[in-house]
Formats: structure tokens, sequence, C-alpha cells
């Protein structure tokens, strides 16, 4: 099993503290999702990464953000129902699988930063910390759900600096929970209208930024999600950003891939027409 390693020591104040995160010795592919935005709304996505995990050949998986459309507190998953079925896939397809056991990683995004211990005990899910650097195959690896790079949007920026506070999300896990749940159709109401507003402009991680990032880390690639933008882009000097798809069964195009690091190199696999 994968064990961390200490802080890396940083210079710049404006870059974070990156974990570490060091790869089993016997791992040869891994596999990084991101935005799936799972829901019981929305049961094709659900179907799809079913199916994904029953058919992997991955010995680590890596989800960086964005797993669920939105996430109200772990005590949605004690009783039966669309998180508890999350919970039981992600065990099965991890320590519960009958191959041998698979690690699964998980790396809050921002619709489901609230998930927490308690789930990811349930789920057989270890949590990481937002950036991670990642040793596998003699590299260095700097891993992120990729919202903290979108300097542009200072309004998000501003909410997901009052959301994350303890005081912030302890208030709002002692609502009650059929509260929360309505908060969250509100939010998913609000995100559907924006996506539909031709004028909305959305923010693109910062170049620079994910530059600097990746000079403090050590590393040479970034492998984020959050933009639904997949692409590989080069920053220069070495350094390159590799962006995650979201998933979308039902979408126009339907949209689902993944990225595979093995001994052999990166490529995305397409597990949609």
């Amino acid at each position: 099993m994968a064990e961390p390693l200490a802080p890396a020591a940083l210079s710049p104040s404006s870059s974070p503290a990156f974990a570490e995160l060091q790869a089993d010795a016997a791992w040869r592919t891994l596999d990084f999702v991101s935005d799936l935005h799972l829901e019981a709304g929305e049961p094709a996505t659900f179907a799809l990464w079913r199916r994904y995990l029953a058919q992997t050949p991955a010995d680590a998986i890596f989800i960086l953000g964005d797993l669920f459309e939105v996430w109200v507190g772990d005590d949605a998953a004690r009783e039966p129902g669309f998180e508890a079925d999350c919970a039981a896939l992600l065990r099965g397809a991890g320590i519960e699988r009958p191959a041998g056991a698979r690690a699964l990683f998980f790396l809050h995004g921002n619709r489901d930063f609230l998930l927490g211990e308690a789930f990811a005990a349930q789920a057989g899910l270890r949590l990481l910390q937002d950036p991670t650097v990642l040793h596998w195959q003699h590299r260095r690896w700097l891993l992120s759900h990729g919202d903290l790079l979108c300097l542009d949007d200072t309004d998000y920026l501003a909410f997901r600096a009052q959301v994350r506070t303890p005081q912030w999300q302890q208030a709002f896990l002692a609502r009650p929970l059929a509260e929360r749940r309505a908060v969250a159709r509100d939010i998913r109401t609000r995100s559907e209208a924006r996506k539909a507003d031709p004028r909305a402009v959305w923010a693109d991680v910062d170049d620079t930024a994910a530059r600097h990032w990746l000079q403090d880390a050590r590393a040479d690639v970034l492998i984020h999600g959050h933009t639904h933008r997949p692409a590989d882009h080069a920053l220069g000097e070495g350094l390159s950003r590799i962006v995650l798809s979201d998933w979308h069964a039902d979408g126009t195009p339907p949209r689902a891939q993944v990225l595979r690091l093995s001994p052999q190199g990166a490529r995305r696999i397409e597990l949609v027409d």
C-alpha cells in the first residue's frame, strides 16, 4: 500500500503546501478520473461508472474531485439510497474485489468537499490533500482538482474560502438532512440555469500559476479536472498540465474519459462512442 511522505518544503508564499504520496512498488496501471457528478437523477452515468469499475485493470484509481454532483454530508449514506449504493460500489471495486485489493483515492472537488472520513471508510477510499505530489515510476506527478488555479473566478474563490472553514461546515452539517438535501436541490437548479446562460463566462486554470505550482513541487506534469475542458497543455520548460474529462453519459455528445498511466506512458481511454 502507498505510504505518505512528509510535506514538501515550498518557497513562494503564493503556493500551497503540497502533500506527498509514495506509490506502491507493485503498481503498473494507474487511472485518473474527475467530474463524474454522480446523482440519482443521472442513472446512465452511474451505470457507466459501475461498468468501468468492473472492467478497469488499474492497480490504483485516483478520483480528483466532483465524483458527486453535490454531497450534503456522510450521514446521507447511512440510510438505504443512492449514496449508500455508491459506497457499496466503491468498496466492492476496491478492497473487496475478488481479484485482490485495489487502491482507491479521493481528492475533494468543489461539489463534494463535505465528503469526510466516515464515508471514506464506508467506501474504502483514501482521502488526499489538494494538491498532492504522487511519486511513481521515478517521476513526480502533481494532482489537484484544479479549482484553486482558476484565479479569474474571484467570486467562486471567495465562496470557497468561506465554505471550507470548519465553522461553516459544522454549522451546515448540524442542519437536518432533509434541509441539506433541499439546499442541494437549489444549488443544482441554479447550476443548471447558469450552464444554460449563453452569457456565462467560465474561468480556466491560470497557466502561470500552474507553472509555479509545478516548479515549487518539483514536478513536471499537473493532472487536474474541474474545467470540463479535456486537453494537454504545454507550459514551457518541459512542464505541462493534463486536463481530465467530465462524465455525462446522456450528453450531446456523450462524455466519459479515463486518463491511464502505465510504464509505456499516458493515454486517454474513451468509455463512450
